[in-house]
């Protein structure tokens, strides 16, 4: 055998698919993610096809990952973080507040939730929906370009309400939005940090605001994008 032949024998071949996703998967475990809902949306929908094409390479890992409209993909331990607090259950009704890629969209339909999705960005709201319609999900997915901060009050009431963002305090809005027994999961100004808050609309109407750990997301911005 040469020196040459020897040298080919030992090249690494590039990992399958199917090990990206078992990395993938095992990294967010190790990092504490254990919800085997939220796993398995996670294993269904491929968030490099969400991904724009240029930070593809970043898709598989728990990073953030920049978007049009100067916003940016959330990690995914931080995204599994949101789902687990959301408590999903199948056949909820679900408000998502900022569609952003639309990954997290997805990974909502895939875990058997009806969603209604508002995107004030055009841009982002546009291609969200081209990626939707090839993810295999798109019947359960309404996305809308909307200001998710002043929701439509003819959309109903929600058994479940996701805000991808932070806000100084949660809208009334969007608390009458919440259905009894329902849950929405946000983050909010705390202190000078954001905090991921969990609020539940108890049967009386009233509602139990539980703050929680730190959380990195982007700050809400009211009103729909002029320019873009």
């Amino acid at each position: 055998m040469t020196d040459g032949e020897g040298d080919a024998m030992t090249e690494e071949r590039p990992a399958s698919e199917g090990e990206r996703t078992v990395a993938f998967l095992l990294s967010l475990r190790a990092q504490g993610v254990r919800d085997l809902a939220v796993l398995r949306a996670m294993e269904k929908v491929a968030r490099e096809r969400f991904a724009p094409a240029r930070f593809a390479d970043l898709a598989r890992q728990d990073v953030s990952v920049p978007l049009p409209c100067g916003q940016t993909m959330t990690a995914p331990h931080t995204v599994a973080a949101l789902l687990t607090a959301l408590d999903l259950q199948a056949g909820s009704r679900v408000l998502e507040i900022g569609t952003g890629s639309g990954y997290v969209t997805a990974l909502l339909a895939a875990m058997g939730s009806q969603v209604v999705s508002l995107e004030r960005y055009r841009t982002l709201a546009l291609a969200a929906q081209e990626r939707i319609a090839g993810s295999g999900f798109a019947r359960e997915i309404e996305l809308r370009q909307a200001d998710g901060l002043q929701p439509d009050r003819t959309l109903g009431r929600f058994e479940r309400i996701l805000v991808n963002g932070v806000t100084p305090v949660i809208p009334e809005m969007l608390l009458a939005r919440l259905a009894p027994g329902g849950r929405l999961v946000g983050a909010m100004r705390v202190e000078g940090a954001a905090r991921r808050v969990v609020v539940m609309r108890l049967p009386d109407g009233s509602f139990d605001h539980a703050p929680g750990p730190a959380v990195r997301l982007p700050p809400l911005v009211a009103g729909l994008a002029r320019a873009l």
